[in-house]
């Protein structure tokens, strides 16, 4: 390759992508493994899907937002997409194995050929972790669950400050329906609605009006419909009081299974997390019974930004910073989804929920003082040598150690002083250091010293045969501030 050619090559990573740095993957990792251990305190079993499927699996799913579907080259006589979420691969999963319940959970990445995708806080590859119970249930039993463990899950990752708001497919259609919407608008008049939660009603109304081609009357007989919110009794005692929406048999049923709920969140005594809210409509197609999203104060953009930093930047620059996290978890009841890939067209009652990895991430990293608490490195020892470099003594240690499932560390050098090995075992943060000196290896043992205790000692004297136990339970007996399962559950407090 020329000299030119070199120079012209961009280094970057696509629109929509970035990496993540060693601190941040410690992070991650702690939020996949709270989420999965929660899953598995629900019965979960875990499973996993190609990231690519046909693209007549994927289309036809997911409303205006299909065109967000990341298309891949003909390959083979096939027509394949990179999968948009985790929800439509399972519905194909259950249908194609004949499967007629399952509570399964999945953690994995998602494409969304987003434009612009980073300067409005988009990803186009980002993780989801979701969680779904398929199976012919009691009414709103495994919604309710659902919403349990959204809230559990929230709660746990040390997220106390969210509200999740509620609606009902059902309700909503039945409000479109009274509200003179034809049954063909009805899901391009439902995307609109679900634009409140960033949009002031005049505009929603605006849009439904001139692009959505609705009467003005239309619009705001909606308006007022669309405009109510509060707890799950007060929304309904005013439903309930509709006779023109009570009439319709769509939003009855809707209404007849949010009392329902009402008794089973109260049960789970996690009725003041929750807002029945009107307005909310999620905008997939798929959805067909209780819909439900998370947000936060800080799902919001933030008020205090550098105004200079932030224009400056460019539309695949990373401004997570700048802009806020929208909602965070999300989810619904799709009943209909798995019978679109069964030969006899049975239905499987599907509920789910998704918790958005990305989104929980920066809520998260912000509270872990932008990463002073946090380590990269697990290694909890490291293995020095004085006087001499003892390099295959050190190895024979850190074999012992390893084999006892000690994360240990030493220099790769010959000889090195012990001023470097310290420094070296300060960057890592390891809290216990075993020195090898001349007198220790011709007697068979090695110091065992506790680092960063502000006092000065040389440590205790250890039999070589002896020095994984002992380093083990030293290890056990001290709080590591730097362990990511006790940061975020310390986030709690």
């Amino acid at each position: 390759m020329s000299e030119s050619k070199i120079k012209e090559f961009t280094l970057k990573t696509p629109k929509g992508t970035k990496d993540w740095a060693d601190k941040d993957m410690v992070i991650r990792e702690g939020i996949f493994s709270y989420l999965s251990t929660l899953f598995k305190k629900h019965g979960g079993v875990t499973i996993d899907t190609p990231v690519f499927e046909l693209r007549e699996i994927l289309s036809g799913k997911y409303g205006e937002d299909s065109k967000l579907i990341y298309n891949l080259e003909d390959q083979g006589g096939e027509l394949t997409s990179l999968r948009y979420d985790l929800t439509v691969p399972f519905a194909r999963f259950v249908a194609m194995n004949g499967i007629s319940s399952i509570k399964r959970y999945h953690i994995a990445k998602v494409y969304r050929r987003d434009q612009p995708a980073m300067t409005k806080g988009r990803m186009r590859e980002f993780y989801q972790c979701d969680f779904d119970v398929a199976g012919a249930y009691d009414t709103m039993v495994p919604d309710a669950e659902m919403l349990e463990i959204l809230c559990s899950g929230l709660q746990g990752l040390g997220i106390n400050d969210f509200k999740v708001k509620l609606n009902h497919r059902k309700i909503l259609d039945g409000i479109f329906e009274v509200c003179g919407v034809k049954e063909e608008d009805v899901r391009k008049v439902s995307s609109a609605v679900d634009k409140l939660d960033k949009s002031p009603w005049e505009i929603v109304r605006k849009e439904m009006v001139d692009e959505k081609n609705q009467p003005e009357e239309v619009a705001d007989r909606i308006g007022e419909y669309v405009k109510l919110s509060g707890s799950i009794n007060e929304v309904l005692e005013k439903l309930q009081k509709d006779e023109v929406l009570l009439a319709n048999e769509s939003a009855s049923q809707g209404i007849r299974d949010m009392a329902i709920l009402s008794d089973y969140v109260e049960a789970f005594g996690i009725s003041k997390l929750l807002s029945f809210d009107l307005s909310l409509a999620r905008g997939l197609d798929y959805y067909t019974g209780l819909i439900y999203e998370a947000v936060t104060a800080q799902s919001a953009p933030p008020t205090t930004v550098d105004s200079k930093k932030k224009k400056s930047l460019k539309e695949d620059d990373d401004a997570s910073d700048y802009v806020g996290v929208g909602s965070i978890v999300a989810g619904g009841r799709y009943d209909n989804l798995v019978g679109m890939f069964s030969a006899s067209k049975k239905s499987i009652p599907c509920v789910g929920v998704s918790f958005g990895v990305e989104r929980i991430f920066s809520l998260v990293r912000q509270r872990l003082v932008q990463d002073q608490q946090v380590r990269a490195s697990h290694t909890n020892v490291f293995i020095m040598a004085f006087g001499n470099g003892f390099l295959t003594e050190r190895m024979a240690v850190a074999k012992r150690l390893w084999d006892a499932g000690i994360e240990t560390e030493y220099l790769y050098k010959n000889k090195s002083n012990p001023r470097r090995q310290f420094e070296a075992a300060e960057k890592l943060g390891c809290s216990i250091a075993v020195i090898l000196g001349k007198d220790e290896v011709a007697q068979g043992k090695v110091r065992v010293k506790t680092l960063n205790t502000g006092v000065n000692d040389d440590g205790e004297l250890v039999d070589l045969d002896n020095v994984a136990p002992y380093v083990k339970e030293k290890l056990e007996g001290i709080v590591r501030v730097d362990d990511i399962s006790r940061l975020i559950g310390n986030l709690t407090n």
